[in-house]
């Protein structure tokens, strides 16, 4: 069972870009705290990171060849613009999580992306 993580516009710069609002944890700290928790739960973790919107879309696009049965989304700035991301997500049929670093509705800081792994793993478990 493989868990896709994608990582928006701008999260490359996690840790040095404005550390007040988006705390000190880097990406890199984030995907090897989901790597070690996707160990735990039993399931595979594949990180992506992109400026691209269309770069986004087309790892979205491959995800069911590759075998993804779960995507946790950061989407960063395309939040709020990207309605080609929003219809691969839907075109997909992959069941996603989206995460918010602050607070768009209720951000969780880097612990979101632990929180959105663990209920992945309870879904995906359940529907073997």
């Amino acid at each position: 069972m493989t868990v896709l993580v994608l990582n928006g516009p701008n999260l490359n710069l996690l840790g040095t870009r404005e550390p007040e609002h988006y705390g000190s944890h880097t990406l890199a700290d984030i995907d090897a705290r989901l790597l070690a928790l996707g160990k735990e739960l039993g399931v595979a973790v594949e990180s992506f990171q992109s400026n691209a919107e269309h770069e986004l879309v087309g790892r979205v696009q491959q995800a069911p060849a590759a075998g993804v049965k779960f995507i946790i989304i950061n989407p960063a700035a395309f939040t709020h613009t990207s309605v080609a991301l929003r219809d691969a997500l839907a075109a997909v049929q992959i069941p996603f999580i989206e995460v918010h670093l602050s607070n768009v509705i209720a951000g969780l800081g880097p612990i979101g992306y632990e929180l959105a792994m663990r209920a992945a793993a309870v879904r995906l478990k359940a529907s073997i």
